[in-house]
């Protein structure tokens, strides 16, 4: 059994992606993001960098005690080789497989969430801003277009974990001021993979735990954290 500790982000979906592709059984731990739940004692235990997701791993494949793992592309990683799915055991494979992953979680989740950021929950627009990020977005849509352009998958012929970890970051797209018709083969594969019923399993069971929408209290807490935590709010 695994204890997934989760919240309806990209990130998190990327986990559940896996485990409803592969049917490991596992267990939700929400944690609830905008409220602080990232702060207390026993997720940091797990996670040091306050941040979901986070997997406890009960049944290790070496036997031992419970395995903890944090960061999304580490949990990807840590599933793939516990399972033998969604990552090849040969060289080339397997190498295809990391340099994405590792693509995603350098540049496309990081510079898709400033975006976020920028256009969605900044106190007050900042043109250079949005600017900046929405076409650094566009860019990356666009070095996924042309891969996707001669292969089904973003690694290659099958799905993986590299595909995984970018799907979720695509969803959003209306809201990073993009257009898919303007990537076709991106498309193509996003749409192949919103149809596949793991996809939507997983996406149900975020409806389970998604916030209606974005306090300023639960701004404070995501926007205002500092070493010691997140700042407190002004009266």
């Amino acid at each position: 059994m695994l204890d997934l500790h989760y919240w309806p982000t990209p990130n998190g979906h990327k986990i559940t992606l896996f485990l409803e592709e592969t049917g490991l059984p596992y267990r939700i731990a929400p944690v609830n993001i905008g409220a602080g739940d990232q702060f207390r004692p026993e997720f940091l235990a797990i996670s040091p960098n306050n941040r979901m997701p986070a997997i406890v791993d009960h049944a290790p494949a070496d036997g031992g005690p419970a395995v903890s793992v944090f960061e999304s592309g580490a949990i990807l990683v840590y599933l793939a080789e516990k399972t033998g799915r969604f990552m090849p055991a040969d060289l080339r494979g397997r190498k295809a497989v990391l340099e994405w992953l590792f693509w995603q979680v350098g540049g496309l989740g990081p510079m898709l969430g400033q975006n976020h950021h920028f256009v969605q929950y900044a106190p007050e627009p900042i043109p250079y801003a949005i600017d900046r990020y929405v076409k650094e977005t566009n860019r990356l849509y666009g070095v996924l277009d042309r891969r996707l352009a001669n292969h089904a998958f973003v690694a290659g012929a099958e799905y993986s974990i590299a595909d995984m970890a970018s799907y979720p970051w695509i969803t959003g797209w209306q809201k990073q001021r993009q257009a898919l018709d303007d990537f076709p083969h991106l498309k193509r594969w996003f749409e192949a993979i919103a149809a596949r019923p793991a996809t939507q399993r997983a996406y149900a069971l975020a409806e389970q735990y998604r916030s209606p929408g974005m306090t300023e209290a639960a701004k404070q807490v995501l926007f205002g954290q500092t070493a010691a935590g997140p700042t407190p709010a002004r009266n």
